[in-house]
């Protein structure tokens, strides 16, 4: 055990934490935060304790944590902080184990959580405009905020507690520019009781003073490889005596359904975390444990519309199970160099047990259309919100007019995976991430039964998408020769994600069913210990054991297993329940001892180009040539005038530093006005090249508001390189805007390229 410093505060006992020249202030002497970031959602609460221990055993000496208003208000003025909620318990473990706590409260989180975080039922009032200064939305705001208060304010160190820092909003740079409303929110945190520690807001180097308040503390948010002096120099400039701070440094990445495993390089982060610590920034780990998010908590990107793995390890240093991985080593042997003065360092905690299960069958079965909940009637399609509905599945019928072969069924909007069928009978499925919202129908007869059955995936957590309305969001159309008709009448039946609802089924022995039922069996266990669901044989759907949402499964991976928590399973008989809305291929269940987190069976690849396709410019005219300037940051290109089209192509004729390599990190057009052009409807018609071997570079990062994630071509492949966006409308076109990799170097960066607009599709 190594001692070393700055021992926390007992119970009770009181400490100032402030801002100084340069640096945070703990009872006035110096301090760098080293903190670890972990979610008590994502962790069993019999399991915390354990997290915290190790947290400090790496070397740190905080821990933040988001607070997720949706779980706690799952209904309008219902709230939890009991067990699993309980999220002053959570603080106190830490300060047991001499842990301090940045607290983010929101009320928008992000985290790759259902909504951000803000509770589905503010979506039940039609004209809400969330994140804004929008009356009701401040209302339950400030409603929530002071039961946080209630819970979490007499935690500050100034009280006796561990809290140190408290955040306003989050990353709001990357939503919109308001500092009326990030006043609100910070006066809303202060009227919850935080008054005694400094108060902060993360943002981007790019975004920070889009909406700084001069009374807060501005921290930067980046991850692993990042040019950290480029990251700071900005807040350096605004703010040359302010202490620094990467609110959060992502150590590796979350995963999508129908994509590769996310990675990041350890020595990568490591090294990153060293250049920091030797200019005494302060920094939190975003994240040092995932975990799970288990149930139907998972979040999705927009655009475009990418639900969330259950799996939240995030390729960080203690996995989603509770390990020490080699990247922890190699991050502990680093911080054992850089301890505080009286810290203590502990020995890494033993990990829990694991066990195998063996191979079981899941052999009662219930059809999902045979236990249909009572209906509601609606004549016109409404999204889920407005029957009630928070989560899970949600079935459209209505009878149809006579059909004639040829007939296009359009669905406006699926939100998020769709099947239909007629009379019973499958005649397809759409999914919402490929941007799927029509079908091609046989010949029907007049009062043919339509049934549509909507899975919600995951409510968008970023941007303005986070207004996003699950099942069928505007109409549902039949389209011919002859013109369009509305459908209309429908009945309505909701199915949440209650376990109460899915056990009170109906179930009797059976064969695997081809559709949408629910399973159940019973099995038997000598010993509990932690253990991986094997769900490679199921198609798409979610589990409960012994009344635990465990999580969702999707066959096309890359996540084929369900982390099971040991504490949650019994000596003895335990139950499992699975709802497969595709059917499994074999309806059996086993327990590894290992996670499956990188197993693609994707139905198609997520490119852009089809095979032999290749883009024809030899005809077509560049509106813009020209060379960008070698560095970091974003760069602005104008053209001579405006250019009107529906399609934009940039060639890159070669990069920076001379290899073969493109790479584009962010990317905007420009309006008349040389304002950004909205890019939620956005999509890639074509790329020349896109590397997907070891990662996720595909060419929609150029507009996914990530930074850190970003289109790169595939290794070998020579310039030039092109890629080609579908606006979906015409639009006035001025410029672009560029933002290359945020390494040292730009790798990738382009030098020389050629700017192509057009009103109708490039040939191939």
């Amino acid at each position: 055990m190594l001692l070393t410093g700055c021992s926390i505060s007992k119970d009770g006992e009181k400490h100032n934490f402030s801002i100084g020249k340069g640096t945070f202030l703990l009872d006035g002497k110096p301090f760098v935060i080293k903190a670890a970031e972990i979610h008590y959602t994502r962790i069993p609460a019999d399991y915390w304790e354990h997290r915290i221990q190790m947290c400090k055993a790496l070397g740190m000496n905080t821990i933040c944590i988001y607070a997720f208003w949706n779980i706690h208000e799952q209904k309008p003025g219902e709230f939890n902080f009991e067990g699993q909620n309980d999220i002053a318990r959570f603080c106190r473990l830490a300060q047991k184990h001499g842990m301090y706590i940045m607290l983010r409260p929101g009320p928008y989180v992000c985290s790759e959580w259902e909504m951000g975080g803000l509770p589905w039922w503010l979506l039940k009032k039609k004209d809400i405009k969330l994140r804004t200064n929008d009356p009701y939305f401040l209302e339950r705001t400030q409603l929530f905020m002071h039961e946080i208060g209630k819970q979490l304010a007499d935690l500050q160190v100034s009280r006796g507690g561990n809290i140190i820092m408290v955040q306003v909003e989050n990353e709001y740079g990357a939503y919109a520019t308001d500092k009326a409303y990030i006043a609100n929110i910070r006066d809303i945190v202060k009227k919850a009781g935080f008054t005694d520690v400094p108060l902060f807001q993360c943002d981007w180097s790019s975004t920070f003073q889009l909406n700084g308040l001069d009374d807060l503390v501005w921290t930067i948010n980046f991850g692993t490889g990042a040019n950290i002096d480029e990251q700071f120099k900005k807040l350096k400039e605004a703010r040359p005596d302010a202490p620094l701070m990467c609110s959060e440094f992502w150590s590796g990445w979350f995963d999508h359904w129908g994509r590769k495993h996310e990675t990041r390089d350890a020595t990568v982060m490591v090294n990153g975390i060293k250049d920091m610590l030797d200019r005494h920034i302060s920094f939190s780990l975003y994240m040092a444990h995932g975990g799970t998010t288990f149930g139907h908590w998972g979040g999705a990107n927009s655009p475009a519309y990418s639900a969330m793995c259950s799996s939240y390890d995030y390729d960080a240093p203690i996995s989603e199970a509770g390990w020490a991985t080699p990247k922890y080593h190699k991050l502990r042997n680093l911080l054992l160099q850089y301890a505080d003065s009286g810290q203590v360092i502990p020995e890494v905690p033993e990990a829990y047990p694991v066990i195998e299960i063996p191979e079981f069958g899941v052999n009662e079965v219930t059809p999902l259309f045979d236990n249909l909940p009572k209906f509601q009637e609606s004549e016109n399609i409404q999204p889920m919100e407005q029957f009630d509905q928070g989560w899970g599945t949600i079935l459209y019928r209505t009878q149809l007019p006579a059909v004639a072969e040829g007939t296009t069924l359009l669905i406006d909007e699926v939100h998020d995976w769709a099947q239909v069928f007629a009379d019973g009978k499958l005649i397809g499925r759409l999914d919402r991430r490929r941007g799927e919202n029509t079908l091609l129908l046989p010949a029907l007869a007049q009062g043919t039964q339509l049934d549509i059955l909507v899975e919600a995936m995951g409510r968008v957590n970023f941007d303005v998408a986070i207004h996003d309305r699950k099942g069928i969001t505007n109409k549902v159309e039949l389209v011919n020769e002859s013109g369009s008709q509305e459908l209309k009448n429908w009945k309505v039946y909701s199915f949440p994600v209650d376990y109460a609802f899915v056990q009170d089924k109906s179930y009797a022995k059976g064969n695997k069913y081809d559709g949408p039922a629910y399973y159940r069996a019973t099995f038997d266990l000598k010993q509990t210990g932690d253990v991986f669901l094997d769900m490679q044989t199921w198609g798409k759907g979610m589990v409960w054991v012994n009344g635990k949402s465990i999580g969702r499964f999707w066959e096309i991976g890359p996540q084929q297993t369900l982390f099971m928590p040991g504490c949650w399973l019994k000596k003895g008989k335990n139950e499992i329940i699975i709802l497969d809305l595709l059917g499994p291929k074999q309806n059996t269940v086993r327990g590894l001892k290992q996670p499956i987190l990188d197993m693609l069976r994707a139905e198609a690849p997520m490119t852009h180009r089809k095979e032999g396709e290749n883009l024809n410019l030899q005809q077509e005219r560049p509106v813009a040539t020209g060379s960008l300037t070698p560095g970091n940051g974003w760069q602005e290109v104008r053209f001579n005038q405006p250019v009107k089209g529906r399609y934009f192509c940039l060639e890159a004729l070669n990069a920076q530093n001379g290899q073969d390599e493109a790479a584009i990190a962010e990317f905007y057009l420009l309006d008349e006005n040389g304002k950004p052009l909205p890019r939620q409807d956005w999509n890639i018609a074509y790329a020349s090249s896109e590397s997907t071997q070891y990662g996720n570079f595909t060419a929609d990062k150029i507009y996914d508001l990530q930074e850190s994630t970003y289109w790169k071509t595939r290794q070998g492949d020579k310039f030039p390189h092109q890629f080609v966006i579908d606006l979906k409308e015409e639009q006035q076109i001025s410029g672009f805007r560029y933002l290359p990799r945020a390494e040292e170097g730009f790798p990738g960066m382009i030098k020389d390229y050629k700017a192509y607009v057009k009103e109708k599709a490039f040939s191939y």
